[in-house]
């Protein structure tokens, strides 16, 4: 973690940022006390879109059906 005063800051932004973007934690320090956490900007995420996966997923005909194993388990206990 880096922290560093807000002039600092002012005057080396552009570096900052980069060590930001490549992961470290900057902090920026108003009258020597922690104020702001410089962060990379992430995209915002797209939109869902259901179906995408259609025809690539296979179910068994049976996928619901109870196992008789389990159902005399069940019974027996």
């Amino acid at each position: 973690m880096k922290q560093v005063n807000m002039h600092e800051a002012k005057s080396q932004l552009s570096k900052l940022g980069e060590m930001a973007w490549n992961g470290e934690k900057i902090v920026i320090a108003k009258a020597g006390k922690p104020y702001l956490d410089l962060v990379p900007h992430k995209h915002e995420r797209t939109e869902r879109k259901p179906g995408r996966l259609k025809g690539q997923i296979e179910m068994a005909p049976d996928f619901d059906a109870t196992p008789r194993d389990v159902i005399d388990s069940f019974e027996a206990g």
